[in-house]
């Protein structure tokens, strides 16, 4: 620096790149994630089938003690999750139903109110966003409880005394999970519907209560309720069946528990979402 000169810059490698002139790593990068998912949606295929068999072949077997478990799970996932249900549904009701309304009135269109918040509520948001309530709060723990039971040697235990954990473990869960968010859905929806004409009545809307629970009448098909179970219910399975695979997969240690659990988050937003769009496409089909 005395004599002016320069700092001498150290050489930087060039990553490798193939003949289009990408580099190498991106496509390493592309394949073990593709890798992963494959190795995941085969697990989780496998898990699922290996519950289905245990739901089969024990359907009855020591009903004393899964159904308490069941009916565990639904109180937890259910009937504990009615104040923030509450909240939503209201909360909806009031900013996206109430709002809907009123735009629809200055345009002269109240007759598509009906069609639209079956649209968007009963068939969309309801479900996915009971679905992401209970993921947020039953999901995450589900993982953590098997997670850390699983570290803990707890799993092994039950084997060890001759107990199917798939059958203490997860089918309770599975079928709690799944008529916990059929029916926080059915109450969130009721709750924004009410909540939305309120916001309509409040803000001195001209649309009488008759006209607009009949054009929600007119607007509900058989086929809406049955979508709509089927739905939720396999919402409450994918749910549980990825939060007990990520928790029972494979031994882990406690410091691996935070990991898998994000994990799980994420693999059951994406598979819930997929679900939803092959709803999508049924319902554009109907």
């Amino acid at each position: 620096m005395e004599n002016g000169s320069a700092l001498p810059v150290p050489a930087v490698e060039k990553p490798a790149l193939d003949e289009d002139g990408l580099p190498r790593e991106f496509f390493r990068l592309i394949g073990y994630h593709l890798l992963e998912i494959t190795r995941t949606v085969r697990g989780v295929g496998a898990f699922t089938l290996i519950t289905l068999g245990v739901a089969v072949t024990k359907f009855n077997v020591a009903s004393r003690v899964i159904h308490p478990l069941i009916r565990h799970q639904i109180y937890r996932s259910g009937l504990r999750l009615m104040p923030m249900i509450s909240f939503l549904a209201f909360a909806l009701g009031f900013v996206i139903i109430g709002q809907t309304v009123s735009l629809l009135s200055r345009v002269g269109a109240e007759h598509f109110t009906g069609t639209i918040m079956v649209t968007v509520v009963v068939r969309e948001l309801g479900p996915l966003i009971a679905a992401l309530v209970v993921l947020a709060r039953i999901g995450t723990a589900t993982v953590v409880e098997l997670g850390t039971a699983r570290a803990t040697g707890e799993v092994e235990a039950l084997e060890a005394l001759g107990i199917d954990p798939i059958h203490y473990l997860v089918l309770p869960r599975v079928i709690g999970l799944a008529l916990a968010i059929f029916s926080l859905t059915v109450y969130l929806i009721l709750g924004a519907l009410f909540s939305g004409y309120l916001f309509a009545f409040l803000h001195d809307i001209q649309l009488r209560p008759s006209d607009y629970f009949r054009q929600l009448a007119l607007a509900l098909t058989w086929q809406d309720f049955i979508l709509l179970a089927l739905k939720t219910g396999c919402f409450g399975i994918i749910i549980a069946i990825v939060s007990s695979y990520q928790g029972l997969a494979r031994a882990l240690r406690l410091e691996e528990v935070s990991s898998v659990t994000t994990r799980a988050v994420v693999n059951s937003v994406v598979a819930c979402v997929l679900l939803d769009a092959v709803f999508i496409v049924v319902y554009l089909v109907m």
